[in-house]
């Protein structure tokens, strides 16, 4: 039998962050490999790599498969992408020529809920401005020691906005914490909500009911600015809110008002615009900590590169993909 030829996208640079040893290894033991120059392969590279492969292996930085590289690719029946989103790389000319899409993003999402459950975690404490409060040579005696009263997750109650896979895996993370778990997402239905232990609730109980409010759906017309003055309006006073899903779906101006008034405490992975203005009160703010969107994988990427390709060689043995994604799907992934 004829084995398939895979082209290798992503830049021979980006090798050793996104593949082990063992995922090559898995992959030529199944496949021809043909590869990219030491860069993510741009417009000119997709069209000539592709014209001979029968499935690729995609990442940040890739050109998009439009309609002229999927026309130039006769033999291409699957795609694995690397990454957090695969809405940038396809086109409505790769669904129409139903070429089979996966995804190993869903490894990313660990690292993404790992890091949200650790911000929830310091978030109730008030670490970060507690230990601002030391270096000023405060204690638990001083008179500002209030403005920040430190506080546990255990028992508190934790919004959920999108029972996507990252929201998914913070609500298991969260399973030792006796929490409360409300979760607001359209495409949730009840028995879902059942066997993930939550409850399903609109966006403004969600908001009125929640110690933390965490994002974890996909930025697009729907979402837009979901956390917008009328949403902050709604959340109590003490409370978190942490986003590390995309910056587009918090009003920032809105939510710059409201921390000036000393109301809650934001932790904020991504903004909108990515980064923030080097003005933007964001930065100044003490009930504010911004990182500079590395809630995913930093060293543990090549996961994904496993992961993408276990899912060529289930689809070229004919096998169930882990996770496949349909055009069905689009409008509800991130």
């Amino acid at each position: 039998m004829t084995r398939p030829t895979v082209a290798i996208t992503i830049g021979k640079q980006n090798y050793r962050r996104m593949f082990s040893t063992k995922a090559l290894e898995d992959l030529a033991s199944f496949a021809e490999i043909i590869h990219a120059g030491d860069e993510p392969a741009n417009k000119d590279e997709l069209l000539a790599l592709l014209a001979k492969a029968d499935a690729c292996i995609t990442s940040w930085g890739v050109h998009q498969l439009d309609a002229e590289v999927v026309q130039a690719a006769p033999r291409l029946r699957a795609m694995a992408h690397m990454g957090s989103s695969v809405k940038r790389f396809v086109s409505e000319e790769f669904w129409r020529r139903e070429i089979h899409l996966t995804s190993a993003g869903i490894t990313l999402a660990r690292d993404v809920a790992e890091t949200t459950l650790g911000l929830m975690i310091v978030g109730r404490k008030r670490v970060f401005p507690l230990s601002q409060h030391l270096r000023q040579g405060g204690w638990r005696d001083s008179p500002t020691w209030d403005r920040w009263d430190s506080r546990e997750l255990t028992r508190s109650t934790v919004g959920i906005i999108g029972a996507s896979n990252v929201g998914r895996h913070v609500i298991s993370l969260l399973a030792p914490f006796e929490v409360e778990i409300l979760v607001a997402d359209p495409f949730l239905d009840d028995v879902e909500a059942a066997d993930l232990g939550v409850t399903k609730v609109d966006l403004d109980e969600l908001l009125r009911r929640s110690d933390t409010v965490s994002l974890h759906c996909p930025a697009n017309e729907a979402t837009h600015h979901i956390l917008n003055a009328e949403a902050f309006a709604l959340m109590k006073d003490d409370a978190l809110v942490i986003n590390t899903a995309r910056g587009e779906l918090v009003d920032e101006s809105a939510l710059i008002s409201e921390l000036s008034k000393g109301r809650f405490f934001a932790f904020l992975d991504v903004s909108d615009p990515e980064p923030p203005a080097p003005d933007s009160p964001l930065r100044s703010l003490d009930n504010v900590v911004l990182t500079p969107h590395t809630a995913g994988c930093i060293e543990n990427c090549n996961r994904m590169g496993e992961l993408a390709v276990e899912e060529l060689r289930r689809f070229f043995d004919g096998e169930e993909s882990v996770y496949a994604i349909t055009k069905d799907m689009y409008n509800r992934i991130s």
